[in-house]
């Protein structure tokens, strides 16, 4: 039976108390899909975001993206007191995490590593630092699939104690408002995850540059 992750995401807003705002880290792929979705959880929560990516490539397109939050957050009337938490690049721990999968197509077992990868580093942080949610800009995607987000979420939110936030935030034109955001803002928006392997699939190239090879780049 398919899941409306949109009504499981309301139902918990709808019960949250109105007495205190919890509050949500927000793992956040990039500046640009992160617009529509803070626009949505800044209105019920005091929300975090956590730029923890290593699957990009290379460390300028990294760079570039994480600079969006720069012109976004100030400009952004519903991300008012939104706070980043910074983290370290370090492409080695995607490449650890998919090893093995690395001529997997895209949307296959290897982006569903990178996913975990992602959630469980976001579930982590946010049991260190005390927050109550934690969920994902991922589902925003119309290239991602929200089932296994939320099912990875939830999974990885029962095994670390943190609770994790359903979502299929491209509901509702969701996506649609991510591009008028991301116009409104002048936000660059990338053509693809960022994963070397996912362009080399894209490219066709056989000889394009895998992971062991790519050492000098980063």
């Amino acid at each position: 039976m398919k899941v409306n992750y949109q009504k499981e995401m309301e139902a918990v807003i709808a019960a949250l108390p109105e007495e205190a705002r919890p509050s949500l880290l927000l793992q956040c792929c990039c500046a640009p899909c992160s617009s529509a979705v803070l626009e949505v959880l800044c209105a019920h929560f005091d929300v975090s975001i956590y730029f923890y990516n290593p699957n990009i490539h290379p460390r300028a397109e990294y760079e570039k993206r994480l600079r969006q939050f720069d012109k976004l957050l100030p400009a952004a009337p519903f991300a008012k007191g939104v706070r980043q938490i910074r983290t370290d690049y370090d492409p080695a721990e995607f490449f650890d995490a998919v090893k093995g999968l690395e001529a997997e197509p895209e949307g296959g077992a290897r982006c569903a590593e990178c996913f975990r990868l992602r959630l469980r580093a976001t579930a982590e942080k946010a049991r260190a630092l005390g927050f109550d949610f934690f969920t994902t800009t991922l589902t925003v995607s119309p290239h991602k699939d929200a089932a296994i987000l939320n099912e990875l979420g939830k999974e990885i939110g029962e095994e670390i104690g943190v609770r994790f936030l359903p979502s299929d935030f491209k509901k509702k034109e969701g996506y649609k408002r991510s591009i008028a955001l991301s116009k409104a803002y002048d936000l660059y928006r990338q053509t693809d995850c960022g994963c070397i392997f996912s362009k080399r699939e894209e490219s066709g190239d056989e000889n394009f540059p895998a992971s062991a090879d790519i050492g000098a780049s980063i």
